[in-house]
């Protein structure tokens, strides 16, 4: 089977109007009207729009998901910063021009205003030449008055292995609250975040990587783990992981949150962007771009990275 080259203008017309009437009209229900369940259900639905309009035209899709202010990290200890540096990105790998994709979330979360959420899944993308790649994604979102738009993306690549579809139980508030943005309250919010980003590392330093990494999980987190196998869930399991050849009480890297934080109005989900940075300052390492989203049961509680 050869992929469809990629489609004309009425067809690009077309494709934005189906994402269009499938994600942005979700937002028209009035949050005071909606129960955190049926929010994330929202959500839900505008990513599997997206993933549905992407079988048609990979790049078509993401660039009517993404947010203008969009940040995915990139190589070289850099980060791409809106729409157009993303999809330059993505066209470094010129496969991806004429490349459909489809994914499948595995699960959704949303603050408790309504108006932050992520989902993370499986991918899988059919090049030109009818092979297939495999990925994991993971997408920081935020509902704009045109429906719910990618402020942060990333895709990781995944071997052939047997991953299970079966969906986690939503990451939902106790009930949303309404949108109160008052700045030196949402600046405060935004400092205890990256104070916890900023904490993490300094602990991990002291009490090990792997420790760390346990201490600062949520019992429910996630991360994309080894490209040989599935998502590792819980942040024992996490801990194992990258714990694995760590000195017993310190740690090889650092990093912080030196590259901005996102944070929800209601002050209990947010996104933190930095580098991860070798501590040997002979290993001519270049810096890793991460990012890590967290959320917290209340304004005044202790930040747990979520997913990463």
């Amino acid at each position: 089977m050869t992929a469809p080259s990629p489609p004309n203008s009425l067809a690009r017309l077309r494709l934005a109007f189906r994402i269009a009437l499938a994600a942005g009209l979700l937002a028209v229900t009035p949050l005071s009207a909606q129960t955190p369940a049926e929010v994330a259900a929202e959500l839900l639905a505008a990513d599997r729009a997206f993933a549905a309009a992407a079988g048609t035209d990979m790049l078509s899709a993401l660039s009517e998901m993404f947010a203008t202010d969009v940040i995915l990290p990139a190589p070289g200890g850099v980060f791409a910063r809106g729409k157009e540096a993303a999809l330059d990105l993505l066209r470094t790998n010129p496969a991806n021009e004429a490349s459909r994709a489809s994914w499948v979330p595995l699960r959704v979360g949303v603050s408790g205003d309504g108006l932050h959420g992520f989902t993370f899944g499986y991918m899988t993308i059919l090049r030109p030449d009818s092979t297939e790649a495999l990925a994991k994604y993971m997408t920081y979102w935020e509902r704009r008055p045109e429906g719910w738009r990618a402020r942060a993306w990333k895709r990781a690549p995944r071997e052939a292995a047997d991953v299970t579809a079966q969906m986690m139980e939503p990451a939902l508030p106790a009930r949303l609250v309404e949108r109160a943005i008052v700045p030196a309250v949402l600046r405060a919010y935004e400092e205890s975040l990256a104070e916890a980003e900023r904490s993490f590392s300094r602990d991990a330093q002291s009490i090990g990587l792997g420790a760390a990494f346990v201490r600062y999980g949520s019992p429910d987190a996630v991360n994309m783990g080894p490209p040989n196998g599935p998502y590792l869930v819980g942040a024992e399991a996490i801990g194992r992981m990258v714990g694995e050849g760590e000195p017993a009480n310190g740690s090889s890297v650092s990093w912080g949150p030196d590259e901005g934080v996102i944070v929800a109005s209601s002050g209990d989900l947010g996104i933190t962007f930095g580098l991860i940075r070798s501590n040997d300052p002979a290993s001519g390492a270049t810096p890793f771009p991460f990012y890590t989203i967290w959320r917290r049961s209340s304004p005044e509680g202790p930040w747990r990275y979520v997913a990463e």
